[in-house]
């Protein structure tokens, strides 16, 4: 790891501020993919902009329909909600599947949706959940937020300050999780509202993404034999070691299925 300065501000301004005047810097908000990253010498910032002390950054509210997520959240705190869990029980029930206690007590939503890790959970909430992304300089649609792998809207030196999800009738989250990592090999979020039922599908391809063909046969009832059958299509997915785009493709049917049945 090399050298670095370390900032610690109080404020969104003297963040930004800190920021621009760092030349090469980078804010800290869990730091479970920044640390790792820059200990394998794949990053090296000249300033850590520490996110921790900035008031109004984390805390879960409900805001007519919508509940409201503070940037800084931690998992663990999301898990635990009951505000939460009774408005979205499918959030609260995701947030218990990223990673292990020691992440869950230390990483932040808006790390994660910052990073946009291409096997993240979060980005597919946001897809299914119709959420706006918030900042100290605009809000952000999550259909136009997630551009990619590790790729997003945001501009340089702009932070994340609050997630609004959309409050569905029924909704769940279904995950095939590496063994180790605990990462998404693939999974999918089901969320049905008045006017539409959302399916969105990550950790199979370069970015979490929107299902269309499964939307469309849900759109008549919440029934796994609505989609029985449906396949995705493993053009745009992902091959590694832990898994080629064929295997991912049939994983998110799976999951697609499970999600369903939970949500109906």
């Amino acid at each position: 790891m090399h050298d670095f300065a370390f900032e610690r501000p109080e404020t969104l301004a003297a963040a930004a501020a800190a920021f621009a005047a760092s030349g090469d810097g980078a804010f800290l908000a869990g730091g479970h993919t920044l640390l790792p990253a820059m200990k394998a010498r794949l990053r090296a910032p000249e300033t850590l902009i520490d996110l921790s002390r900035i008031p109004g950054l984390s805390g879960i509210s409900v805001d007519g329909d919508r509940v409201w997520i503070g940037a800084m959240t931690t998992h663990a705190a999301i898990a635990g909600d009951a505000g939460l869990a009774a408005k979205i029980p499918g959030l609260s029930k995701m947030a218990l599947l990223v990673g292990d206690p020691q992440v869950r007590n230390k990483g932040t939503m808006g790390g994660v949706i910052a990073n946009n890790d291409p096997a993240a959970d979060y980005p597919a909430a946001c897809l299914a959940l119709d959420a706006i992304i918030e900042t100290d300089r605009a809000s952000h649609a999550a259909g136009d937020y997630f551009q990619g792998m590790f790729a997003t809207s945001l501009s340089d030196g702009e932070i994340i300050t609050r997630i609004g999800f959309r409050v569905p009738l029924a909704s769940a989250y279904a995950k095939f999780r590496h063994p180790a990592s605990r990462y998404a090999v693939a999974a999918v979020y089901v969320a049905r509202f008045a006017d539409e039922v959302r399916v969105a599908v990550t950790g199979a391809g370069p970015g979490a993404f929107r299902w269309t063909e499964a939307e469309a046969a849900l759109s008549a009832r919440l029934d796994p034999a609505a989609v029985a059958g449906l396949v995705l299509d493993d053009g745009d997915l992902s091959t590694d070691i832990h898994a080629s785009a064929e295997y991912r493709a049939h994983l998110a049917g799976i999951m697609l299925a499970q999600a369903v049945a939970e949500a109906g």
